[in-house]
C-alpha cells in the first residue's frame, strides 16, 4: 500500500482554516501537514498546535517569521515609501510571500505534492500565496476550498464548523474578518460593509486607543536611520523585533496609526477595510522626513514614481519578480544617504513632525534664508527663468501671431 500524498495547508486557526482540515480529510485522500508562520499574531498561535491535531493533521509546524518578515518584507518596502493607494500601508499584502515561502520550504523537506490555503475567491490573498509558490515550485498542485466547496459565506462556515464541533474563534454575531500580525491588524466585514457606516472604534480597535481617548499631552519620539533602516529609538538601540514593540506600544497608546479606506482589490472588486498599524505609521512618516532632507530634488521625485509602482506589485502578490527585484535595487541606492535622526510628535492620533537632522543632509540655512546672505546672487534667477520659460513663450507668441491672421 503505497503512502498518501501530502498536502501543506497555510493555517491561522481562524473560521476559514480551522474547517479546512476536516474539508480535506473528507474530499480528498490527503495526509494534511499544517503550517502556522508567526508573523507577530501573539497569543493567537498558542492554541494552534492542539486544534490542527485534533481537527485531523497528521502534524503542524509553527514557525517563527518575525524577524524574516522585518528585515526582508517590511524594511524593503518601507524604504521604497510604498503606500497602496494614498492609504494602505500594505500589512497584509507582504506577511504572505514569507508564509508561503516557508510553505514551500516545508513542502519540499516532506515531500508534499500540494499546497492549500484558505483565501477565498473574492479576495488579494490568494493571488499572493499562488504567486509566490508559482515563482519558487511551479510543480506544486495548489488547492484553494473557497473556489470549489459548496459553503458561500462565513455564515455556511461557522454552521460547518459547529456541526462538526470545531471550535472557531468566531460567531455569527461577531464575525469580522481580521488578520493580525506585528505591523497591524485588519478589519473587514460585517458593519464595515456599508461606506456609509463609521467604524465603531469602541468595539473594533484592538490594538490601540481611539485618538479621543488618548492622552491629552503629546508624546515625543526620535527615530535614528541608518541607510533607511531603523536602528534607535529616543537613542537605544533595538532589534528589529524589538523596534516595532516599541513604537507599536507608543502610537498605539496616543491613537496613531488608524485608516478607514475603501480600495481597489486585484480581483477588481472595491472593498472597505479598518487598519490599525501603529509603529508602521509612526516609521513611514519619520523615514519620509529623513528623505526630504537627505534626497536631491530629481532622485525624489523620480522615488516617488517607483513608489507606487512598488506598492502595486507588493499589493498584488509580485513580490518575486524581477521587476520588484528590480525596484529594490534602485531604493537602495537611494536609501545611501538616508542616515540620520528624526522626532516626531504624537498627539491623538496625529503623527506629526519634529524636527530633523543629518550628516548628509542637503539643507542649507545660508541658501535658504530670508535674511542677508552671500552666497546666493538673486540676479541670477532671470537668465533661469527666461530659459526656463522660453518653450512657453514661444507658444505664446505663436498663438498670438495666428490670433492676428
Amino acid at each position: 500500500m503505497s503512502a498518501k500524498e501530502k498536502v501543506i495547508l497555510a493555517y491561522s486557526g481562524g473560521l476559514d482554516t480551522s474547517i479546512i482540515i476536516p474539508w480535506l480529510k473528507e474530499n480528498y485522500d490527503y495526509e494534511v501537514i499544517a503550517m502556522a508562520g508567526d508573523v507577530g499574531q501573539g497569543e493567537e498561535l498558542d492554541p494552534l498546535n492542539e486544534k490542527a491535531i485534533k481537527t485531523g493533521a497528521s502534524k503542524i509546524y509553527i514557525e517563527d517569521l518575525k524577524e524574516e518578515f522585518i528585515t526582508d518584507f517590511i524594511y524593503p518596502t518601507l524604504k521604497a515609501g510604498a503606500v497602496y493607494e494614498g492609504k494602505y500601508l500594505l500589512g497584509t499584502s507582504f506577511a504572505r510571500p514569507v508564509i508561503a515561502k516557508r510553505m514551500v520550504e516545508i513542502a519540499e523537506k516532506e515531500g508534499a505534492t500540494a499546497i492549500c490555503h484558505g483565501a477565498t475567491g473574492k479576495g488579494n490573498d490568494q493571488v499572493r500565496f499562488e504567486l509566490t509558490v508559482k515563482a519558487l515550485a511551479p510543480h506544486l498542485k495548489i488547492i484553494a476550498p473557497w473556489r470549489i466547496w459548496d459553503i458561500k459565506s462565513r455564515e455556511d462556515a461557522i454552521d460547518y464548523a459547529q456541526a462538526r464541533n470545531i471550535p472557531i474563534p468566531v460567531t455569527k454575531k461577531d464575525n469580522y474578518s481580521m488578520d493580525r500580525n506585528l505591523w497591524h491588524l485588519s478589519h473587514e466585514g460585517q458593519d464595515l460593509e456599508d461606506p456609509w457606516n463609521e467604524p465603531q472604534y469602541e468595539k473594533l480597535l484592538k490594538l490601540m486607543v481611539s485618538p479621543e481617548k488618548a492622552p491629552d499631552r503629546p508624546a515625543y519620539v526620535e527615530l535614528e536611520f541608518e541607510k533607511g533602516i531603523p536602528k534607535k529609538i529616543n537613542g537605544v538601540e533595538y532589534s528589529p523585533i524589538e523596534t516595532m514593540n516599541v513604537l507599536n506600544k507608543l502610537a498605539a497608546e496616543n491613537g496613531v496609526g488608524i485608516v478607514d479606506m475603501v480600495e481597489n482589490r486585484l480581483v477588481g472588486m472595491k472593498s472597505r477595510g479598518v487598519y490599525e498599524t501603529p509603529g508602521g505609521t509612526i516609521l513611514y512618516a519619520a523615514h519620509r522626513e529623513l528623505e526630504l532632507l537627505c534626497i536631491d530634488r530629481d532622485t525624489l521625485h523620480y522615488k516617488d514614481i517607483i513608489s507606487q509602482r512598488f506598492a502595486e506589485l507588493v499589493y498584488f502578490g509580485q513580490w518575486y519578480t524581477p521587476l520588484r527585484e528590480a525596484l529594490s535595487a534602485f531604493v537602495d541606492v537611494t536609501q545611501q544617504t538616508v542616515t540620520g535622526t528624526v522626532r516626531m510628535k504624537l498627539y491623538k492620533g496625529n503623527c506629526m513632525p519634529a524636527g530633523a537632522k543629518s550628516p548628509y543632509s542637503l539643507y542649507s540655512e545660508e541658501l535658504s534664508t530670508f535674511g542677508r546672505d552671500a552666497v546666493y546672487n538673486q540676479k541670477d534667477a532671470e537668465g533661469f527663468i527666461n530659459l526656463f520659460g522660453l518653450p512657453m513663450k514661444v507658444r505664446a507668441l505663436m498663438l498670438e501671431n495666428n490670433k492676428e491672421k
